[in-house]
């Protein structure tokens, strides 16, 4: 027996007990439960859940404890998640600060902000939203032009930033801004983390094709914010973006992984509406089909190796590129196969209950495009890879 044979055990036992049946079903996109100050919950047994993973310290599994965290190993961390898969376990919140702006403040935040931001985020009552890409400046990121001007011991920050996901839910923001203009582009950005209750910001959501407004724009005019929320060193932002985007490409496969497929299970759908093939049409579909089932399963052992990279101590930047360019990209290709499959019966009617499955299918086959742009589109994941996986030179 390993050594970790024993708590191996031990979790999937603390699971067994702990997680409520109704917790182990597909999960729709609208029952999704978000940590922040809003807290929704859609029945006692998701209470149940988030408390008890929350009380755990498993929010944050391989956080240390001082910082609200679970203390566990990577290999520790590498169970837990393998038995949760294992008991089809759902997430117990969804948090994209636990996910992709905690890892970065564990490796370059003071002691003071580690203490403060902390532990709130690994008790999920915390929103956070990422406050990047502007108007005009998407792709290239490095000419943003939100300013952040030092005024006593405040910050004033003008401008605005576009496509924030869930902005108008959230309790506060990470965001690059401009704190060097007369140095050159990526030398003077800085990455503050600011209160989205604070006077001068405002939202507006970006309506989308899916009939969901997830994305935002947000305004800010003459906010203060205090020179203590500044991450890392003044004009130092840059470096920092790069290290925090290589989490975001993760959390945002993790993040489709939550919102997108588990309520659609390819193969139990292939064998419903299609269980025989008796034309040519309907072998191609199958074969369809079976090469997407490929595909998935192939994503998955990537992950696995990534995870063990990332283990070793490797630079995993560019392989989290593949893998969120990889995933995204699957995950729209697989709703285009799916409303292949179903044919009409596959697109819903808003305010018809009878086709509760079909309408989620439209919004998740809708939705799945924005999964190849937020977090970074496909065609900066493809820049990113000719750069740090092949090496290859930049355009002429």
């Amino acid at each position: 027996m390993s050594d970790l044979e024993p708590f191996r055990l031990q979790t999937r036992q603390w699971l067994q007990d702990n997680c409520p049946p109704s917790m182990r079903t597909p999960m729709p996109e609208a029952e999704m439960v978000w940590g922040g100050s809003q807290l929704r919950f859609h029945s006692e047994d998701q209470r149940l859940w988030f408390t008890r993973m929350r009380d755990k310290g498993w929010f944050c599994p391989d956080w240390p404890r001082e910082y609200g965290g679970g203390g566990l190993s990577a290999e520790q961390t590498q169970i837990l998640e393998s038995e949760m898969r294992r008991l089809h376990c759902r997430p117990p919140q969804i948090n994209l600060g636990i996910w992709m702006l905690g890892p970065l403040l564990l490796e370059y935040g003071s002691e003071a902000q580690k203490r403060e931001l902390l532990p709130p985020m690994a008790r999920g009552e915390v929103r956070w939203c990422q406050g990047f890409s502007e108007p005009n400046a998407g792709s290239d990121l490095a000419s943003l032009r939100t300013s952040a001007r030092e005024e006593g011991e405040v910050f004033v920050v003008n401008g605005s930033k576009i496509w924030t996901s869930y902005a108008g839910d959230s309790d506060w923001m990470y965001a690059l801004v401009r704190t060097g203009p007369q140095q050159p582009k990526q030398a003077g950005i800085s990455l503050l983390v600011l209160d989205m209750r604070s006077p001068g910001v405002s939202v507006r959501p970006i309506d989308l094709i899916s009939g969901k407004s997830s994305f935002c724009q947000v305004f800010f005019d003459d906010v203060k914010v205090p020179k203590a929320q500044l991450i890392g060193t003044l004009n130092g932002g840059w470096g920092l973006a790069k290290a925090l985007l290589q989490h975001e490409r993760r959390a945002m496969s993790r993040f489709s992984e939550s919102a997108l497929p588990t309520h659609f299970d390819l193969a139990e759908l292939l064998n419903q509406y299609l269980p025989t093939a008796s034309t040519v049409a309907d072998v191609v579909l199958r074969q369809r089909a079976v090469a997407c089932l490929m595909d998935e399963h192939a994503y998955g052992l990537s992950n696995r190796r990534l995870a063990e990279a990332a283990k070793a101590g490797q630079d995993v930047g560019g392989l989290m590129a593949i893998s969120k360019l990889v995933h995204t990209e699957q995950e729209r290709d697989k709703f285009e196969l799916l409303l292949d499959l179903m044919g009409h019966q596959g697109l819903g009617a808003g305010g018809d209950v009878h086709h509760e499955r079909e309408l989620a299918l439209t919004h998740a086959w809708l939705g799945s495009f924005t999964q190849t742009i937020a977090g970074g589109s496909s065609e900066v994941q493809l820049n990113v890879i000719a750069k740090r996986v092949l090496g290859l030179p930049d355009a002429k």
